[in-house]
Order: C-alpha cells, then sequence, then structure tokens
C-alpha cells in the first residue's frame, strides 16, 4: 500500500503520524500503564461521553440527517438490502456505475445508537469521484450482544461478497472504514477475504473500560465478552492495512485508544497507518473524510487505488 503512505505522508506536516514502517514523531497519548482502571464510575463517564464533550454536535447531527435523507431520496434503487434476519440486517448501496471501486461504511452510536440512515451523507463525496459505497447496519444493544453485532457485521461483509457483481461494484476494490464504533467494528471485520483494506476514524479498540461506564448499561458485557471483542487483545499473525484517525482536540481517552492499538499493532509487525487531525472533536474528525480534500478522503481514495 505505497501509494497511501505516500497520502499520509504528505500530510505529515498537518497531520501527527505513527507509521509502521517509520514517519513523523508523534505527540499522542501513548500506553503508560493502564490509567482508566483507576477511574471511578463518573469519571468513566466524563471520559467516553463525546456529545458531552462537543456541546454542538446535536446541530451538527441534525444537518447530517437532512443531507443524509436528500442522498437517499436522490439514490433509492439500492436501499435496505437484506442480509440477515434482524430489522436492522439492511444495507444501504449507493452505486457510482458498472465497475466501480466499494467503499463499506459502518456508522457509529456506540453500539446502541444511530442508524446507516444518518450517515448516508458521507457517501456524497465519494459517488462524486467514482466509487461506491454501502452503508451498514446492525443490531443495537440491548437487544443484541456484543458477540451478535460483531457477528452481524462479518454477516454484511459475506452478503456483499456475493451480491456486488449484480450491484456493478468491483470485488477487487473493496475496503471497509466505520467512524467510533463503526471504527471497532470495521476493525473486527478485516479478515474478510473481500476487503482489501481498512480505514478506522476515532475507534474504540479496548472494551474494557467501558465496562464500568454508562455505555455498557445496555450493551450489559463481561470481561471474558469485552476481551474476546477488542481488537487491541485479538491481534492476528498477519493482517491487511489499517489506516486509523482520531482527532487532536477529541477527549483524552478516545485518542489514548486510537494511539495504543496504533502501537499495538506497530509493535506486531502489523501494516498500519496513524494519523491525528489537527484540532478535530469527535465529530468534526468527519470533516475529514468527507471533503475531498481532507487526509481521511485521500487515504481512502489511494487504498482503493484512486488517488
Amino acid at each position: 500500500m505505497m501509494s497511501n503512505h505516500r497520502v499520509l505522508a504528505s500530510h505529515c506536516a498537518a497531520s501527527v503520524i505513527i507509521s509502521a514502517v517509520g514517519g513523523c514523531a508523534s505527540s499522542a497519548p501513548t500506553a503508560k500503564g493502564k490509567a482508566w482502571e483507576t477511574m471511578d464510575r463518573s469519571a468513566l463517564d466524563r471520559a467516553y461521553n463525546n456529545s458531552a464533550a462537543v456541546p454542538e454536535s446535536g446541530a451538527m447531527f441534525k444537518a447530517w440527517l437532512v443531507r443524509s435523507e436528500e442522498l437517499r431520496t436522490r439514490h433509492p434503487e439500492h436501499l435496505n438490502l437484506v442480509y440477515g434476519p434482524r430489522p436492522r440486517n439492511r444495507i444501504d448501496y449507493f452505486s457510482a456505475g458498472p465497475g466501480t471501486p466499494v467503499l463499506v461504511f459502518i456508522h457509529g452510536g456506540f453500539w446502541q445508537m444511530r442508524s446507516k440512515d444518518d450517515f448516508a451523507f458521507l457517501a456524497e463525496s465519494f459517488l462524486a469521484r467514482g466509487v461506491s459505497v454501502a452503508m451498514v447496519g446492525y443490531p443495537l444493544g440491548p437487544e443484541a450482544t456484543m458477540d451478535e453485532i460483531v457477528a452481524d457485521a462479518h454477516a454484511a461483509i459475506r452478503y456483499l461478497s456475493t451480491e456486488l457483481p449484480k450491484l456493478g461494484g468491483d470485488p477487487e476494490r473493496v475496503i471497509v472504514s466505520g467512524w467510533s464504533s463503526g471504527g471497532h467494528l470495521a476493525t473486527m471485520v478485516l479478515d474478510e477475504p473481500l476487503l482489501r483494506g481498512g480505514v478506522s476514524i476515532s475507534g474504540i479498540y479496548e472494551l474494557e473500560p467501558l465496562l464500568k461506564s454508562y455505555v455498557n448499561d445496555k450493551l450489559h458485557m463481561d470481561h471474558v465478552m469485552a476481551q474476546r471483542n477488542s481488537p487491541i487483545l485479538q491481534l492476528p499473525k498477519s493482517s491487511k492495512q489499517l489506516d486509523l484517525f482520531a482527532g487532536s482536540a477529541e477527549l483524552p481517552e478516545m485518542r489514548r485508544q486510537t494511539a495504543d492499538y496504533a502501537s499495538a499493532r506497530r509493535a506486531a509487525g502489523l501494516p498500519m497507518e496513524y494519523a491525528e487531525i489537527p484540532d478535530a472533536n469527535h465529530y468534526t474528525v468527519l470533516n475529514s473524510m468527507m471533503n475531498s480534500d481532507g487526509t481521511v478522503h485521500r487515504a481512502i481514495m489511494a487504498m482503493l487505488g484512486r488517488p
């Protein structure tokens, strides 16, 4: 993925980067023990409450919902494709034409909020550049356990592997991306044969810190479930390219999650790159994906072979 390395390296002056093969020095937080283990419930709640940390996020979501509904109205051909028996086992496929590369996106919401419908707006800039986009829906807690949510994310990718030829997507050029909890799920499905790589944005890679927080009130994870669904604890012997992004203005625990996982992958010799988007919080980091000149957008295009 040398083309992708060049894209990220070109933003070295503007982004904090850790590369599996070298790169710029990083001021991102790195693993120095597990500070979260000493936090009580209220501290953990604050540490992972992104909405409270960004009060304007509510207004941002309202604007995104309007844009998403407009895009879904303009592209109604392949909405709510059924990949499983649960009501949320649905995929919206936005086609950029036959033989086009495909970006699979998995939405965020701490595995208990939001839906694929809310994030359709992210497809617009990719469609304009000849990339088809598949927005994946998945079941939420408490109706589904973390094990079931992860299993359904795998099922969605496997469904696409059989359906893409009918939909017009190029099965040789498919990558997965996700934001927040969707970043976690994108990482969990990276081993699916269909995928050539992944881009995870502000993800969560160690679930144990969430056990004593409000996030787990609906997920009901125990330690064993949290551990087996934590990418940082389940590093494979080999892996496809994974590019990791976070915002430099995010909550410290969110930055630590990505920085620690990047360090773990680097230590394991797994292909990765890590960049912090300057001044971006947990929500404005998506500007770097939706804008065609953004670091995340350019990394995705490079991984798809469309620089």
